[in-house]
C-alpha cells in the first residue's frame, strides 16, 4: 500500500465566491449560516438588505389529517388496479384515499418562513443621496465562513464583515471606515407579516407569532439587535437605531423561536449578552476555528485555469463553453456544497429543508418543506462521503419524530402494522398521503428515508447508532411486510396502490393514470429495506423470527429491474408508455443510486438498460434532476457523461419562476435553481462530484472510478470517506493512481480497486 505523507494541496488556497458589484436580486446575495441562524447580505452601498433566517421558524402545527375510513376502500382500489382500471382506481383514491382537509396547501400544514430583514440605511458625508463608489468587492470565503464587502466613497475606504457565529450563536456584522467619524447608519427590522418592532433602551426588537392554522396562535419568535461603536453616537427612534459619525460599528443580531424551546427568550438574551462581552477579534477567530473543524476535513485539487481569476458570475458564464480554462470551478462547487451542509444544519436541530435554511419569503416555494420522493434524501447524500457524517443525525431525529404519526397513517389507510410516510412532511410530523393521487399516494417515502438512516451506519459502523435506529427500520419493514399484496399475473408481492413519483402512463383505453401496483421504485426500496433489516437483526442479535419472515418474503419480491421491450428499465410492473418520456423524476433507477442493487458485479444485465433509460430521459431538467443524472452516470462510471451533467447544472440562470421542466442551473451566488431556488441541486451535485472521485458500494473502495478526461492529468484528494469508516487520501497522474492511503480507527482488512486491479490491504490505524 502506497502512503501519502506530505501533500501540498493547492486547493488549500482561498476558496471564495466574489463579485465586483452589489447584489441586485436575492439570488445574488451571499448565504451565511451556522446550522440554526442564517443571513444573506446584499452588500448595498446606500441601503443594504440582509435577509435573516432561523431554521426552526415554521407556521402551522401538529394535525391529524388521516382518513380513518380509507382502509375500507382499499380492497376496491386494489381490485380496480388488478382489473386494469387504473384510471377508475385513481378516481377512488382521490375521493377516499388522500389526506383530509387541504393538505400541504393548508395553513395548518405550515411553511418554513423567512425570519425577516435587517435594513441598513447609510449616509456618506459630503456626497448627497446618490454617492459614487469605486473599488467595489464582495466576497464569501468558504474557508472561513465569512462574507465581506468593501468599496471607496469620497476618498474613504469602507469595509463590512459578516458571519453567523459558530461560537456565540448570533449574527455579527462589523462595519469600518479608514477615516474617523465617517459612519452614519439607520438600523431597522421588518418582515412581510405578523411582526412588531420597537426599541427598548439601546436595543432594537422584532417579535411576533405565526399562524398555526387553527386559532392563529402558532410559533413565537424574537429577534434582538444591539450595537457597539467606536467614535460617534447612537440614538434610538421608536423602531430603529441611529448611528452617527462613528468610525467602527458592530451589529449583533440574536434570534430564536419557541420550537421545542419554551425558554427561547432567555436564550436570545443570553446569546446576545455573551457576544457583547467578547472582543470582536476573539469572536471572529472562535467562529472560524469551530467552522474549520468540519470544513477542513477534506481537500481536493483538480488543477488550475486562467478563468479562476474572474469574478464568480463571469466564471460561471464562461465555464460551459470552456471548462478547460477553469478546472477549479468543480472544486469550488463541491466545497460550496460542503459549506452549505455545515451552514444549514447542526446536531440536535433540523435537517436542511428545500431551501436549506435560506428563505426570503413568507410563502416559500413548495412550503420550504421536506419532500420524501428524492429532495430531502438528496440534501443528505454528500455528507457521509464528504466527511461530515454527524450532519446526517438531524434527519434521523426528524424521522424518529414521524414514527408515531406514521403508525396511525398505516392503520388508517392500509390497516397495516408498522409506520409509513408518503411524499411530504414538515416539522410537525406529517405522514398522510398528499392531497392528490397523482403525486401524494407514493408508498416510497418512509422506505427511502430508511436508506439515508442506514447510510450513516454503513459509513460509520456505529453499532450504538444502529441500535437507536433499528426500531425505525424495523417499523418500516413491518409496514411493507404487512401491506404487500400478490400480483395475480406474476405472483410477486407488491405495494398497492402507489405511484412512481409524479409520473403517469397511458392505459390501453387511451386514458392516463398515475396509480398503479408495484412501481419499480417501491420494489427496489422494499428489497433494500428488507435486506438492511435482516443484516441489522443479525448484527444486533435480535428478532430472529421477524428476520426469517423477511428472508422468506424477499424471495417473493419482483426482480431489481425488469427490462422493457425497447431496452429500458421498466418504471412500472406493467410495460406502460409514460406520458412524459423526459420526466424530471427517474425513480426506477433508485436501485442504481442511492441504493446498491444495480452494480456491474451484482446485476450486470441491468447496466445497459440503465444507460438506455437515462438516454431517453435526456440531460436537462430542474437542477436537482440534473444532479441526480450526474450521480447515475457517475455510478455507471462514465466520467465524461457525468462531467457533461456537471456543466449542465453550472449553467447560469436568473429565472425564479416555478419550473417543472428544462432550464435548471445555478444563480450568480451558485445556489441551485429549479427554478426557483432549491438547495437539493447543490447537495446532489456535491455528492456527484464525490462519486466521480471515490466509490465504495460494490464490495471495495475504488479510486477515481468516473474521472472525466479533463481531470486526468493530475489531481489529489484528502479526507474523503468510504463505507466501513475508512478515510482515504489519494493522488493521480495521467489518469492513474500514483499514491493512496486508507486509514481507520482500527487497522483492518479492506479491498481496494486501484487502476483496475482489486486487492486486499490492511488499513492504517489513525
Amino acid at each position: 500500500m502506497l502512503l501519502i505523507s506530505q501533500l501540498s494541496f493547492a486547493q488549500n488556497r482561498a476558496l471564495r465566491l466574489w463579485y465586483d458589484k452589489p447584489a441586485q436580486m436575492w439570488e445574488e446575495t451571499l448565504p451565511l449560516g451556522n446550522g440554526r441562524l442564517g443571513m444573506t447580505p446584499d452588500g448595498g452601498v446606500v441601503k443594504e438588505k440582509i435577509v435573516l433566517n432561523d431554521i426552526t421558524l415554521w407556521s402551522g402545527s401538529p394535525q391529524d389529517a388521516n382518513n380513518y375510513n380509507a382502509y375500507k376502500v382499499l380492497p376496491q382500489i386494489r381490485k380496480l388496479i388488478m382489473e386494469g382500471k387504473n384510471d377508475e382506481a385513481q378516481e377512488l383514491v382521490n375521493k377516499e384515499f388522500v389526506c383530509t382537509g387541504p393538505g400541504s396547501g393548508g395553513a395548518q400544514y405550515g411553511k418554513f418562513q423567512t425570519l425577516g430583514e435587517l435594513q441598513l440605511q447609510f449616509q456618506y458625508p459630503g456626497v448627497g443621496d446618490k454617492p459614487q463608489f469605486e473599488n467595489y468587492s464582495r466576497e464569501l470565503s468558504l474557508n472561513n465562513a465569512l462574507a465581506t464587502s468593501s468599496f471607496r466613497v469620497n476618498g474613504v475606504n469602507y469595509r463590512r464583515e459578516y458571519f453567523t457565529s459558530f461560537g456565540n450563536d448570533v449574527d455579527v456584522i462589523r462595519i469600518t471606515a479608514d477615516k474617523p467619524g465617517q459612519l452614519n447608519c439607520r438600523i431597522s427590522l421588518s418582515r412581510p407579516e405578523r411582526f412588531t418592532t420597537k426599541t427598548e433602551g439601546a436595543e432594537l426588537q422584532m417579535y411576533g407569532q405565526l399562524d398555526n392554522g387553527t386559532d392563529g396562535k402558532g410559533m413565537q419568535y424574537l429577534t434582538k439587535v444591539k450595537t457597539q461603536i467606536k467614535g460617534g453616537t447612537q440614538e434610538t427612534q421608536q423602531d430603529a437605531l441611529l448611528v452617527k459619525n462613528a468610525t467602527e460599528l458592530i451589529i449583533y443580531v440574536s434570534a430564536g423561536t419557541d420550537f421545542k424551546n419554551p425558554s427561547y427568550k432567555e436564550k436570545v438574551n443570553k446569546d446576545l449578552a455573551s457576544a457583547l462581552k467578547k472582543e470582536y477579534s476573539l469572536q471572529k477567530q472562535q467562529h472560524i476555528t469551530n467552522f474549520q473543524k468540519l470544513f477542513n476535513r477534506v481537500s481536493v485539487n483538480l488543477g488550475e485555469g486562467e478563468n479562476e481569476k474572474l469574478t464568480t458570475d463571469k466564471r460561471l458564464a464562461a465555464f460551459y463553453g470552456n471548462p478547460e480554462a477553469d478546472k477549479g470551478l468543480a472544486v469550488l462547487f463541491y466545497q460550496f456544497g460542503r459549506y452549505l451542509s455545515i451552514s444549514s444544519t447542526r446536531v440536535g436541530l433540523l435537517p436542511p429543508n428545500l431551501q436549506g435554511l435560506w428563505a426570503n419569503q413568507i410563502n416559500t416555494p413548495w412550503n420550504g418543506d421536506y419532500h420524501l420522493d428524492v429532495n430531502i434524501q438528496m440534501n443528505q447524500w454528500p455528507v457521509e462521503v464528504s466527511n461530515l457524517s454527524e450532519l446526517n443525525l438531524p434527519l434521523a431525529e426528524l424521522v424518529r419524530g414521524m414514527v408515531k404519526n406514521g403508525e396511525r397513517t398505516a392503520k388508517a389507510y392500509y390497516n397495516a402494522d408498522g409506520w409509513i410516510a408518503h411524499v411530504i412532511t414538515n416539522v410537525w410530523g406529517f405522514t398522510e398521503p398528499g392531497e392528490s393521487a397523482s403525486w401524494g399516494a407514493s408508498n416510497a417515502g418512509s422506505g427511502w428515508l430508511c436508506n439515508n438512516l442506514w447510510d450513516h451506519y454503513a459509513f460509520t459502523n456505529d453499532k450504538e447508532y444502529l441500535k437507536s435506529i433499528y426500531p425505525i427500520l424495523k417499523g418500516s419493514a413491518q409496514f411493507y411486510n404487512s401491506a404487500l399484496v400478490k400480483d395475480p399475473k406474476s405472483g410477486w408481492l407488491v405495494t398497492a396502490p402507489s405511484v412512481s413519483p409524479e409520473n403517469s402512463f397511458y392505459l390501453p383505453n387511451g386514458k392516463s393514470a398515475s396509480i398503479s401496483m408495484g412501481p419499480t421504485i417501491d420494489n427496489q426500496i422494499v428489497r433494500e429495506l428488507f435486506g438492511n433489516v435482516i443484516l441489522a437483526s443479525k448484527t444486533l442479535g435480535r428478532d430472529e423470527d421477524f428476520r426469517n419472515l423477511l428472508e422468506s418474503k424477499i424471495t417473493q419480491l419482483p426482480p431489481v429491474g425488469q427490462v422493457s421491450k425497447d431496452g429500458r428499465i421498466m418504471e412500472w410492473l406493467e410495460d406502460y408508455k409514460e406520458t412524459e418520456p423526459q420526466h424530471r423524476h427517474i425513480s426506477h433507477l433508485y436501485g442504481l443510486y442511492p441504493a446498491t442493487l444495480i452494480t456491474p458485479n451484482s446485476t450486470p444485465g441491468l447496466i445497459e438498460p440503465s444507460k438506455k433509460t437515462l438516454e431517453v430521459r435526456g440531460d436537462d431538467g430542474p437542477s436537482w434532476t440534473i444532479a441526480y443524472k450526474l450521480l447515475f452516470w457517475a455510478r455507471l462510471q462514465d466520467g465524461n457523461r457525468a462531467f457533461k451533467l456537471l456543466k449542465e447544472i453550472l449553467k447560469p440562470t436568473l429565472r425564479t419562476d416555478i419550473n417543472y421542466g428544462a432550464g435548471g442551473g445555478v444563480y450568480p451566488n451558485m445556489l441551485s435553481a429549479g427554478p426557483p431556488f432549491q438547495i437539493d441541486g447543490n447537495f446532489g451535485a456535491a455528492a456527484g462530484i464525490a462519486e466521480m472521485l471515490i466509490q465504495s458500494h460494490d464490495g471495495y473502495i475504488e479510486f477515481i472510478p468516473s474521472i472525466p478526461d479533463l481531470w486526468k492529468a493530475s489531481g489529489e484528494v484528502k479526507g474523503l470517506k468510504a463505507r466501513g469508516n475508512f478515510t482515504v487520501d489519494f493522488s493521480w497522474k495521467d489518469g492513474r493512481v500514483i499514491t493512496y492511503s486508507v486509514t481507520s480507527p482500527n487497522a483492518k482488512k479492506v479491498k481496494v480497486k486501484v487502476n483496475g486491479q482489486v486487492k486486499e490491504i490492511v488499513s492504517k490505524k489513525i
